[in-house]
């Protein structure tokens, strides 16, 4: 039996992520504060929204497996956010030039019917290249990532500020880490590419 899957979240990114897994879904935008706390840190922030987002659209849905997902990018152990402008988008790729960003998922997995949830944070880290202020400029004219943390798309053009990129799940970087969410979904005894007997 299919699960009642509900990814809580619009983004059309994990979307494309989760189309992967080939199983039906229906989508919720939870209407959370995503402010944090004073002193939280990042990995506690993102595990914390996670859970806030599922817990969210939970009362739309009963008997379902809800999916909430949360990330913050983290520069010298400060939250990146998006730039929304293009100098706050210099600022931010003159900053990481030469260094590496990392950026934390919180994934959660709730199932309304039992009540149980399970939390994972899973980190992905961005190694820059040396960039110059000509290539910053250039790219910035060519995506206008200014919606994104961090001033790049790394499933576009963003390819060309790197040196290397780190990680166990590259679909962590774009927000929904599918190989923790997989395991998840097995622990809820959903077998994926499976036929029953």
């Amino acid at each position: 039996m299919l699960p009642n899957l509900v990814l809580a979240s619009s983004s059309p990114w994990r979307r494309q992520v989760l189309d992967k897994l080939g199983l039906p879904y229906r989508t919720k935008h939870p209407e959370i504060d995503e402010t944090a706390a004073p002193s939280e840190a990042p990995a506690d922030l993102v595990a914390r929204l996670a859970l806030e987002k599922a817990q969210a659209v939970a009362p739309t849905f009963k008997n379902a497996l809800i999916i909430g997902c949360d990330q913050v990018a983290v520069l010298d152990d400060q939250i990146i956010g998006k730039p929304g402008t293009h100098d706050r988008a210099r600022e931010q790729l003159r900053a990481a030039s030469g260094h590496t960003l990392t950026f934390l998922t919180g994934l959660c997995l709730l199932n309304t019917g039992s009540g149980d949830h399970q939390i994972s944070v899973v980190p992905y880290h961005v190694h820059f290249r040396t960039l110059s202020d000509t290539l910053i400029e250039s790219y910035l004219q060519h995506e206008q990532p200014y919606d994104c943390a961090g001033s790049f798309k790394s499933e576009a053009g963003g390819i060309v500020l790197f040196e290397r990129l780190e990680g166990d799940d590259p679909n962590a970087l774009i927000g929904l880490p599918l190989i923790e969410l997989v395991q998840m979904l097995e622990h809820e005894g959903v077998k994926l590419f499976q036929t029953s007997a």
